[in-house]
Parts: C-alpha cells; sequence; structure tokens
C-alpha cells in the first residue's frame, strides 16, 4: 500500500500541518544558503587559478608595480584579496627599496591577518545558519510527531475504540513530520560539513601565500634588513662573546 503526500496533507491536523509549513520553509532557506555559498565558493576558486600565474610571473621578473595592479583589479579570489593588502601597505615605498625597513614588513603582515580575518568572517557567513536547520530540523519534526501522537490517543479515548485501525491514520500523520524533520536536515548537515572543509582549505591557501609573498619581500627589499641584518646582529653577538672568552 503506497503513501499519498496529498492525502496525508488532507488528513493532517493543523498542528502538523503548521509544522510542515515550517521545516518547509527551514528547507527553502537552507538550500539558498547553500547554492549561495556554492557559487561563491566556486567563483573564488575559479578567479584564484586565473590570478596566481600571472601574480607569480610579475614577482619572478620583480615587477611589484604590475603585480599590485593586479591584485588591485582581483575582487572576488580570496588569495588575491589577502596579498594586495599586503603589498598595498608598502606601495608607497617600493620606488625606494632601501627606505623599506621591517617595521613596514611588519605592517604588511599586519594588514594580511587583518584581511584574513574579514575574509574568514565572509566565508562563514550562513554557516550558522545551516548548522542550526542540521541541528533543529529532527526535533521539530519530532514536536509535530508527538503532539499527532497525543491527538490519536485522545481520539482513541474519546471514542472509546482500542483498536489498531483507530489509530494507525494518526500515528501516520505524526510520524510523517518526524521523516519531513530528518529530509530537511540531512542535506542541510552535509552541506555544513562539506562548506567547512572547503573554508579550512581556502585558509590553508590564504596563510601559505601570504606567508610567501612576505619571504619574498623580505628577500628583495635590500641586504640590510630581514634575514641579513639578524645573521649580522647574531655574528656580532658571536664575536663579541668570543672575544670576551678569551
Amino acid at each position: 500500500m503506497g503513501v499519498s503526500i496529498l492525502e496525508l496533507w488532507t488528513a493532517a491536523g493543523w498542528f502538523a500541518r503548521g509544522i510542515i509549513i515550517v521545516l518547509a520553509v527551514m528547507s527553502l532557506i537552507s538550500l539558498t544558503v547553500a547554492a549561495a555559498k556554492w557559487w561563491r565558493f566556486r567563483k573564488s576558486m575559479r578567479e584564484t587559478r586565473k590570478f596566481t600565474p600571472e601574480f607569480a610571473r610579475f614577482l619572478q621578473e620583480e615587477q611589484l608595480e604590475q603585480a599590485i595592479q593586479v591584485a588591485e583589479k582581483q575582487k572576488v579570489s580570496h588569495v588575491a584579496r589577502v596579498l594586495g593588502e599586503a603589498l598595498v601597505e608598502i606601495k608607497p615605498l617600493l620606488r625606494d627599496r632601501s627606505t623599506v625597513t621591517s617595521a613596514d614588513i611588519n605592517s604588511a603582515e599586519r594588514a594580511v591577518d587583518r584581511q584574513m580575518l574579514i575574509l574568514q568572517a565572509e566565508l562563514k557567513r550562513g554557516m550558522g545558519i545551516l548548522a542550526t536547520v542540521g541541528s533543529t530540523a529532527p526535533f521539530v519534526g519530532l514536536l509535530g510527531t508527538t503532539m499527532g501522537i497525543v491527538n490519536s490517543f485522545t481520539g482513541m479515548a474519546e471514542s472509546g475504540s482500542g483498536g489498531l485501525a483507530a489509530v494507525s491514520a494518526g500515528i501516520a500523520e505524526a510520524l510523517i513530520t518526524t521523516a519531513f524533520g530528518l529530509l530537511v536536515a540531512i542535506p542541510a548537515v552535509w552541506f555544513y560539513n562539506y562548506f567547512q572543509t572547503k573554508m579550512e582549505n581556502l585558509t590553508v591557501e590564504m596563510t601559505y601565500t601570504s606567508k610567501e609573498l612576505i619571504d619574498f619581500l623580505i628577500k628583495q627589499v635590500g641586504s640590510e634588513f630581514g634575514r641579513s641584518i639578524f645573521t649580522k646582529e647574531f655574528k656580532a653577538q658571536s664575536a663579541a662573546q668570543s672575544g670576551h672568552i678569551t
């Protein structure tokens, strides 16, 4: 014997219908959020694949002005936005590299950190909705089931009939809300886990590329700061210590 959704809806009480409507709204919201986030991630990764080779080529050719222009034009790629913030921070100093200090590099690093926080907040937008739908939809359906069973037993008590036929229709009506709640919750949980993994991957990409850029700037801006100055200071301290010992 097949189950007719239309017949169950027709036979359902006002409370069960309200639960189904609430679950339908929750499902529509979660699917809309999932579709928007999927498109956002897809577009960001696609633009990053276009941006990265061109940006790397300009860095290898030491054309930092062109690299900055490429990063500033790209407003979708997560990597471009992070690297662009670091380069813009020291852009006024690029004409005369001897004026760039370790404090400027630290400022660029802080700019990267700020931009990463902003991007992570943007990427997390909507995740709370998916988590809420995934965790609460089964309970909303269970609420409808509980009230449906209560109504079934109440009707059985009023009619004085205790047979299975007297309560089977009411129980079937009650259980449909739980089934619908699970149908709403399962995709929401899947989408949440999927986008959570995507966010972690994008965060790794942003962190790795930003560290590579900072290392590149330290190596390229001059020999009087960055790693070389630390090496000189270490050698000077070593020489001083060896002089004290002798």
